[in-house]
C-alpha cells in the first residue's frame, strides 16, 4: 500500500467511526421516532458576568446527515462555525431565544435562561411534537418534554441546538467588545477571567454587566 493509499485508508476509517458515533448521537431520535418533529434545546451563558443568556431550538430533519454535531463546548470555534452554516443549512426549523442582563438581574439566571428557552420554542416556524433538553424541564410548556442530563454530548438535535445557541452568543459578545472596550469580550465572552475582572476594577461596570453578577466588584 502506498503512502497516499495508507492515508486515504485512514480518512475513511475516520470517517467511519465518526459515522459510528453519530449513529449513537441519534439513539434517542430514533426511541421516540414515532413523533413527527423532534425539537433539541440547550443554552449558552448562564455563567458569565456580562451579556444575554441565549437559548437555541433546532428540529433536524428524519434522515439527517450532519457529522461531528457535538457539545459545543468540546468542538473548536472553527468547526462550531461550520457546523452552524450547516446546520442552518439542513435544519427543518431554528428558533433562537434570549434574555438580557436586565431580565437576569430582575427574575434571576435560572428563571431567564427557562425565558430565553420558551422563547425560541416560540419562534420556532414549525410546532414540534417533542423536547429534547438539555438536563432541564422547562416550565409552562405544554409540549411533552425529555431532560437529558448531559444532553448535549448525547443526542444529536441537543447538541446542534447548542452550538447555535454558542455561536449566536459567542458573536454578539465580540461586537459588545467593540461597542464596550477595556473587557476583553472578544476573548472572555462575558465570563468573569482575569482580564475581565481587571477591566471592572479599571472602569467599572458597562450597561451589558449583570449587577448581581458583579456586585463584589463594584
Amino acid at each position: 500500500m502506498t503512502k497516499k493509499e495508507e492515508r486515504e485508508a485512514r480518512k475513511l476509517e475516520k470517517i467511519r467511526l465518526e459515522k459510528e458515533r453519530m449513529y449513537g448521537m441519534f439513539s434517542f431520535e430514533r426511541e421516540y421516532g414515532d413523533h413527527q418533529a423532534i425539537c433539541g434545546i440547550d443554552e449558552v451563558g448562564r455563567g458569565p458576568f456580562a451579556g444575554p443568556v441565549v437559548a437555541a431550538a433546532v428540529i433536524l430533519p428524519k434522515d439527517c446527515d450532519i457529522l461531528y454535531l457535538n457539545d459545543s463546548k468540546k468542538l473548536s470555534e472553527k468547526k462550531r462555525e461550520l457546523l452552524y452554516d450547516e446546520i442552518y443549512e439542513k435544519a427543518v426549523a431554528i428558533g433562537i431565544g434570549m434574555s438580557s442582563e436586565e431580565v437576569i438581574d430582575e427574575i434571576n439566571i435560572l428563571q431567564a435562561t427557562y425565558k430565553a428557552m420558551q422563547q425560541a420554542i416560540s419562534k420556532l416556524s414549525i410546532k414540534p411534537d417533542l423536547l429534547l433538553n438539555d438536563a432541564v424541564t422547562i416550565p409552562d410548556v405544554e409540549i411533552e418534554q425529555i431532560p437529558i442530563i448531559k444532553g448535549d454530548a448525547k443526542s444529536a438535535s441537543i447538541a446542534a441546538a447548542s452550538i447555535v445557541a454558542k455561536v449566536t452568543r459567542d458573536r454578539m459578545m465580540k461586537e459588545y467588545d467593540i461597542i464596550y472596550p477595556g473587557y476583553d469580550f472578544a476573548k472572555n465572552k462575558g465570563y468573569g477571567t482575569k482580564a475581565h475582572i481587571e477591566g471592572i476594577k479599571k472602569q467599572g461596570i458597562c450597561d451589558i454587566h449583570r449587577r448581581t453578577f458583579v456586585k463584589k466588584y463594584i
